[in-house]
């Protein structure tokens, strides 16, 4: 299978940065998407959501970045784990997001709070930080209505080499995804990781109204007949492609406008 790779691109667009000029997507281009997981202790969480909801989503809604989701899984051992997803059109929105909020001053005196945290007594541990480029069969995100009540589904599949890993997003391009919306699992976005931890994977996130609706759907996935015929397909057998799976059920912040 030939697939579109993100270097080109990317790199294209890390060179207007350097000169300065502003990148525009281009015809057929697809998402960036840039993945955060702060993990945290639970007692800190209203200070990590002031952040987010007043200083940084404001700050890239003005840059053009976005929209912006943040979701939470049920807290272990009282640590807990905020997953940011923030959607770009262009690396060059990436590349600069750093030096553009060290400028906004609307932002850093927003984010006061967040950034003057005293060592003994941080916000988070620790950020996990992913660039993930969308699958061409899945080119932008489908963006659920945030209105509603909802909750979603994040899943990593790892593999343990770069051609296992194109031969997964050719399984899902090939039918399975579209056998994921047959059933009732609604993707919101499917994307393969450029940088970031576990590499090579495929990431996507689903989103359901409600757990018994998640169950539901996974359940008539299991049994389909298309997707039992799409896995017995030589050379898309998770032994063959795929090495691990995380599965993580998350909800949504309030202010998440994903």
């Amino acid at each position: 299978m030939e697939r579109r790779t993100f270097v080109g691109a990317s790199l294209a667009a890390l060179g207007t940065a350097a000169t300065g000029t502003a990148a525009e997507p281009q015809p057929g281009a697809t998402d960036l998407y840039e993945m955060r997981a702060y993990t945290l202790t639970p007692t800190r969480r209203p200070l990590l959501d002031e952040y987010l909801s007043q200083a940084y989503i404001p700050a890239l809604k003005r840059l053009g970045v976005g929209p912006v989701g943040v979701f939470a899984g049920p807290p272990e051992k009282d640590v807990l784990r905020v997953y940011v997803l923030a959607v770009h059109k262009t690396a060059d929105t990436v590349a600069t997001l750093p030096a553009k909020l060290a400028a906004d001053a609307e932002y850093q005196k927003a984010a006061a709070g967040y950034l003057n945290a005293k060592p003994e007594e941080p916000v988070y541990q620790r950020i996990e930080s992913s660039l993930l480029s969308a699958i061409p069969g899945m080119p932008r995100l489908e963006r659920p209505d945030a209105t509603k009540s909802r909750l979603f589904n994040l899943r990593v599949y790892e593999s343990h080499n770069e051609r296992a890993a194109a031969k997964k997003v050719e399984m899902f391009e090939a039918g399975e995804l579209a056998i994921f919306k047959r059933v009732g699992l609604t993707p919101v976005f499917f994307a393969s990781a450029v940088a970031g931890a576990a590499m090579p994977n495929l990431t996507y996130l689903l989103v359901f109204p409600d757990e018994a609706g998640r169950k539901a759907a996974w359940d008539q996935f299991r049994g389909d007949p298309a997707w039992l015929k799409l896995k017995a397909t030589p050379g898309y057998a998770d032994k063959e492609i795929v090495s691990k799976i995380t599965n993580l059920v998350l909800t949504p912040a309030a202010y998440s406008e994903i």
